[in-house]
């Protein structure tokens, strides 16, 4: 039953995600880039750079507050703010390059959309979590 709920979860925020995308298309005139699945697509080089480093930087954070949420018993709740805040990070400088580097700069209208709907789902979660552990 978790798992259905867990599936479910994600087919609403992906499907959320697909509305506001298209919401923001339409009423900015944002044409639709070509891209790959799975690939980075990054501006320019800084842009890799940057890039790199943030998730090098998130991967040791996530690493370091899975170890203390496994082996120190702290709560979930601590995960997942670091979480929240570390798309954000990496949201807004996928959005910073786009807007000030790219050849379509409203492209990072989509970008912070998507970051909100992301980030707002994450919030409830961990809403949920929290009245749901009594704190």
């Amino acid at each position: 039953m978790v798992w259905l709920k867990i599936g479910l979860s994600l087919v609403i925020l992906f499907a959320l995600m697909a509305v506001v995308k298209f919401t923001l298309r339409k009423l900015f005139k944002i044409e639709k880039e070509k891209t790959e699945w799975f690939s980075y697509n990054h501006v320019n080089k800084t842009h890799k750079k940057v890039d790199w480093l943030v998730r090098m930087l998130s991967s040791l954070v996530l690493i370091f507050i899975s170890y203390l949420v496994i082996f120190k018993e702290y709560s979930i709740i601590f995960y997942l703010v670091p979480v929240v805040l570390l798309l954000v990070i990496d949201y807004a400088v996928r959005a910073f390059f786009e807007w000030k580097y790219s050849d379509h700069p409203k492209q990072a209208i989509l970008t912070i959309g998507e970051m909100v709907v992301f980030a707002t789902s994450l919030a409830l979660t961990i809403q949920y979590d929290w009245l749901n552990l009594g704190y």
